[in-house]
């Protein structure tokens, strides 16, 4: 996606356009699921006097305002990506840490029956799938873990 068509889509969501905002769009755009310290390390190339608070801060404000979507996989800090406004999941190697995205199963979904809702309306389930990535598994075969 261009600066162009994040621009928009920064007006649309009532944001001033930023060079600060572009930039970190840009780089996780190119660089999905980066933590916020890559985002800033990519981002201060172009724009250098950029704090590490101030990525944080447009990272946070994306956030909210559904442009990018942060999730938390177990022990890793927070990964930021522009795929938002599905419900995708994630992979994760055990090993090597790697991120792939995985598509919703399409048709029925056990993940949104829930043995008890507690009165909600699910909407939305995070599925996590954890496992060794196939690079790890050439470079070291053997049990997994």
């Amino acid at each position: 996606m261009g600066h162009m068509d994040f621009s928009t889509r920064l007006r649309d969501h009532g944001l001033r356009v930023t060079r600060q905002r572009l930039a970190v769009l840009g780089v996780v755009d190119s660089h999905p699921h980066s933590s916020a310290d890559a985002v800033a390390e990519k981002v201060r190339r172009d724009l250098p006097e950029l704090s590490l608070q101030s990525v944080y801060n447009v990272l946070n404000d994306l956030t909210a305002f559904d442009l990018l979507r942060r999730f938390s996989p177990p022990h890793s800090p927070a990964l930021y990506e522009t795929r938002v406004g599905d419900n995708h999941h994630h992979a994760v190697c055990t090993r090597c840490g790697r991120v792939e995205d995985v598509d919703c199963a399409v048709g029925h979904a056990p993940c949104l029956t829930p043995s008890d809702s507690h009165g909600m309306t699910i909407q939305i389930a995070d599925v996590l799938y954890q496992g060794i990535c196939k690079d790890c598994a050439e470079r070291s075969p053997g049990p997994a873990g």
